[in-house]
């Protein structure tokens, strides 16, 4: 590490006191010392605005973006900042923060500082995107990196600079609301973006209702010309291409043909290939012969990241601590979106500022008092309900239909839509891959069976009394 310094020390130009070159090498240390979300999350943002020789000192000043980051690196960075300070220039140093947006910088206009925004706004070419079915949020710029994805994260740039070469086919998988689609779409916005063939994003649902259209209106060759002329295909939710021979059967063609030329394809699942019941052999032998990386929940410090990322996109000023207070108590990221959701929405109609004591009011709705509604996530419920009726979640989420399996899996899509209020296709997705006809038909009968038997209403307050008391 003293290597280190002073390989890093020879860089700054002193005689000048050059800002930019002192501070990308704190920067260059503090990228070793912490972990890779806490530097893009606090440090990324900084830069140092200005720097005077006053006496036998050095009076620094420092730019962060907000608020948030300005309390949080005076908190937890200032001194390690101001040694390695010290250690550059071999004088005391002093440090201090101005509220700067780093968009106004001049540095950064000029792109000259490699330690860019953690919200970066870039303009796209927006017909690229849009032709490739891509949603403009989702961008590598605007994914949090921490532990649970670091390695599909960098496995996903590496396809976006050489698709084709780098892993042929990606395959990514985990559980609802990890990022796997928006890391999938990110590498499609670089690839739309170098312009060198054409992209598309979609989902298996949809790749089959076009093979369905095309034979129906006979206009499978347009339809094979539409998936096999592409540099790069993206498919969200393969394994629902599961148990469909004549979808399996064209999307075997349609990949050999897309490898052979070159073009690389991409796919995300919930689970990995070995997992996929009903899917063929050589399509699990092709999946496994590329890269295979999964995403799992994210730790703490992603969960904040994940927040401030999503408020500012909504343009909501959210505070660190606010964001801190509900990534402690939710792990789920769809479920931390629902939540600032609900909280701009509580802001809002009672006039009140989106602090810490809102987030501890809305928060406090675990403790089951009348009118207030605990924060839960999907994995709660079905556990509930699988220790409520002693049936496993694998086999809640599986295909066996037997009486004492589908009464208690009906119940867990009523719950799931009614008190978590997730989108019928999302309840569909959660439990096992179900059609939104069949999570219809579960939620009306139970509704059902509440009306008419007293001894289901008396079930399902007993578990919504559970989910509440394990909060």
């Amino acid at each position: 590490m003293d290597n280190l310094y002073k390989w890093l020390a020879t860089e700054v130009i002193m005689d000048d006191l050059n800002a930019e070159k002192i501070w990308e090498s704190v920067m260059g240390v503090m990228r070793l010392a912490v972990s890779g979300a806490t530097f893009n999350l606090y440090l990324k943002q900084t830069e140092l605005l200005e720097i005077k020789e006053v006496e036998d000192r050095l009076v620094c000043e420092v730019g962060v973006g907000s608020v948030m980051i300005r309390d949080t690196v005076d908190q937890r960075f200032k001194g390690q900042l101001a040694m390695e300070m010290e250690r550059l220039t071999g004088k005391r140093c002093e440090i201090g923060f101005r509220i700067e947006s780093k968009s106004s910088f001049p540095k950064a206009v000029e792109g000259q500082n490699k330690f860019g925004p953690l919200f970066e706004e870039t303009k796209k070419d927006e017909s690229r995107w849009r032709m490739a079915n891509l949603r403009p949020d989702y961008t590598f710029e605007n994914y949090a990196v921490g532990g649970s994805n670091q390695m599909a994260y960098a496995a996903s740039q590496a396809v976006s600079q050489k698709p084709g070469e780098a892993y042929n086919p990606l395959f990514v998988y985990g559980g609802v609301g990890v990022g796997k689609t928006h890391l999938m779409q990110a590498i499609g916005h670089v690839c739309a973006e170098k312009g060198e063939g054409k992209v598309l994003f979609c989902t298996s649902e949809q790749f089959t209702n076009d093979l369905v259209e095309g034979i129906k209106n006979k206009t499978t060759e347009k339809m094979r010309s539409k998936y096999r002329q592409l540099k790069l295909l993206m498919i969200d939710d393969v394994q629902f291409m599961a148990g469909r021979v004549a979808v399996q059967e064209e999307f075997f063609h349609t990949y050999n043909t897309l490898a052979a030329s070159g073009g690389q394809i991409v796919m995300t699942s919930d689970r990995p290939p070995t997992e996929i019941s009903k899917l063929e052999a050589r399509l699990r032998s092709r999946f496994g012969a590329g890269l295979i990386v999964d995403i799992g929940q994210p730790d703490f410090e992603l969960r904040t990241a994940i927040l401030l990322i999503k408020a500012r996109q909504k343009r909501i000023d959210l505070p660190m601590e606010a964001a801190q207070l509900i990534a402690e108590k939710i792990e789920g990221v769809r479920e931390l979106e629902g939540t600032l959701v609900r909280l701009k929405t509580e802001a809002e109609t009672k006039s009140r500022p989106l602090d810490k004591d809102l987030v501890i009011g809305l928060l406090k709705t675990n403790n089951g008092r009348p009118g207030m509604r605990k924060i839960l996530t999907p994995n709660e419920v079905m556990n509930a309900v699988g220790d409520y009726f002693g049936v496993g979640v694998q086999l809640l989420k599986g295909e066996r239909r037997t009486r004492s399996i589908v009464w208690p899996r009906q119940i867990l899509m009523f719950l799931l839509r009614k008190d978590l209020e997730l989108p019928q296709e999302e309840v569909g997705r959660l439990v096992g891959g179900r059609d939104h006809s069949t999570v219809i038909h579960a939620t009306e009968k139970v509704e059902a069976a509440m009306k008419l038997d007293s001894k289901t209403d008396l079930v399902i307050n007993d578990l919504r009394k559970r989910l509440l008391m394990n909060g």
